[in-house]
């Protein structure tokens, strides 16, 4: 059962990756609505990660807990180690894509504040940035 829950979490795993690589393709490509369908979808795989390794913790615990006399490394198979072993990889991948995403997301959301500013300016009242008392920046007519 171990060996299927470790499938499992890798292939969730290597999803993710492939959702937040094509979530990169499309803010280089200004495709916001794309990347906003697929949150549900990164949301679900995210969730369904957490459970398979709350599984794989469970499965862990009670192979030690009918084995107190073996370490882990004793307890798996080599086809587990090898698992455990790509799930790490996996892992650190995730880690270096997400925070690539994380700082185009940065990048872009900076650059929609300053054309926000620009356009709208704004002062400050205490801690609260809000719009300039003079309007005369934008005026709609009809």
């Amino acid at each position: 059962m171990l060996s299927h829950h470790l499938q499992g979490a890798l292939k969730d795993l290597k999803d993710l990756i492939q959702i937040t690589n094509s979530d990169i393709q499309d803010i280089k490509d200004a495709k916001n609505d794309a990347q906003f369908n697929r949150l549900s979808i990164k949301e679900e795989k995210l969730k369904s990660f957490e459970n398979k390794k709350a599984m794989i913790d469970h499965e862990i615990s009670a192979l030690m807990t009918k084995n107190p006399d073996k370490d882990l490394p004793q307890l798996l198979d080599e086809e587990q180690h090898a698992s455990l072993g790509e799930l790490k990889i996996e892992l650190s991948n995730l880690r270096e894509v997400n925070k690539h995403y994380a700082k185009l997301v940065l990048v872009v959301s900076n650059l929609y504040n300053t054309f926000l500013e620009r356009l709208v300016p704004t002062e400050m009242q205490g801690y609260k940035k809000v719009a300039s008392k003079d309007p005369s920046i934008l005026e709609v007519r009809v």
